[in-house]
């Protein structure tokens, strides 16, 4: 059972549930749950965690190398790319852009004359540690992207791989924010998407874009509002007017956030919030009912 967190935005709070989830899902079945961090340009997981990570492997992507003996300057490597990681000028100059490929072999695929060969780069590594606390036990999967690297998806896929190679029953993903294709990655084959929408009308926008990737993909999902100021209701009444799940408000706390801010206990923070146990009770129960 994999539980993807999700948000149309940044900074909506979808890391400390992720990590709250897990942990309450760990202590509630008193089972090791695996802790898949997706959000691989800013993972921070560990940090609440407290977890020593290890590095399991290092993963590469397909880049294009020409070998210009060969090349007939045809051009259909150029043609069939979509993001102009390769071009050729001429009938005397072939050049490839790495930062741009995206592994896709297309290029590869199309040169008759077998003048393209792959030069793998390096676009991250994937980590893991254990974290247990009593009753609470995770295992802990994260990716960490190369810096200057775009090309995140390939990473993501390697870190949902150890989490499908993982014998745990229960798997929750601190997707990365936004709507972008890292996110699709993230999400695809979930289970459950929990899509967190700060209640603010710029977090309602994105997280409504949000909604429609996930029901494009066909998957079963819900909502919940975080940093609710006094009685907003804002997405209480568009889960009414669309017909989304909703599975609770959780209030702005500075308490809440200083203690996230600085890396603390967060743990202990929450329990003095009963609206986050709540959330966490209804997201248990979905995924009993699943």
């Amino acid at each position: 059972m994999r539980i993807a967190i999700a948000s149309g935005k940044g900074g909506t709070g979808k890391t400390s549930i992720s990590v709250l989830l897990a942990k309450y899902l760990s202590f509630e079945s008193g089972q090791e749950v695996d802790f898949l961090d997706c959000d691989c340009e800013a993972p921070n997981g560990h940090i609440f965690f407290q977890v020593h990570l290890t590095p399991l492997k290092t993963v590469n992507i397909f880049t294009p190398k020409v070998d210009t003996s060969k090349c007939t300057f045809c051009g259909k490597c150029s043609e069939i790319c979509r993001f102009n990681a390769i071009t050729v000028l001429g009938n005397k100059v072939a050049m490839t852009f790495p930062e741009l490929c995206h592994g896709c072999y297309g290029c590869f695929r199309v040169c008759e004359s077998g003048a393209i060969k792959e030069d793998p780069r390096r676009i991250g590594k994937v980590y893991a540690g254990r974290h247990e606390d009593g009753a609470t036990r995770i295992h802990l999967v994260q990716g960490v992207l190369r810096i200057g690297e775009a090309m995140s998806p390939p990473l993501i896929k390697a870190v949902l791989e150890e989490g499908e190679a993982s014998s745990n029953l229960v798997a929750v993903t601190d997707c990365p924010p936004g709507t972008s294709c890292p996110v699709v990655t993230s999400i695809k084959g979930a289970d459950l998407v929990v899509i967190v929408a700060e209640s603010s009308p710029f977090g309602l926008h994105d997280a409504a874009i949000l909604t429609k990737v996930v029901r494009r993909l066909g998957l079963t999902f819900a909502i919940v509002a975080n940093k609710v100021l006094d009685e907003n209701t804002l997405i209480h009444e568009w889960c009414a007017k669309e017909g989304y799940r909703y599975l609770g408000g959780i209030p702005f706390s500075p308490d809440f956030s200083m203690e996230y801010a600085r890396g603390g206990d967060i743990f202990k923070a929450a329990k003095r919030m009963p609206e986050i146990e709540e959330v966490l009770c209804r997201i248990t129960k979905m995924v009993q009912e699943r």
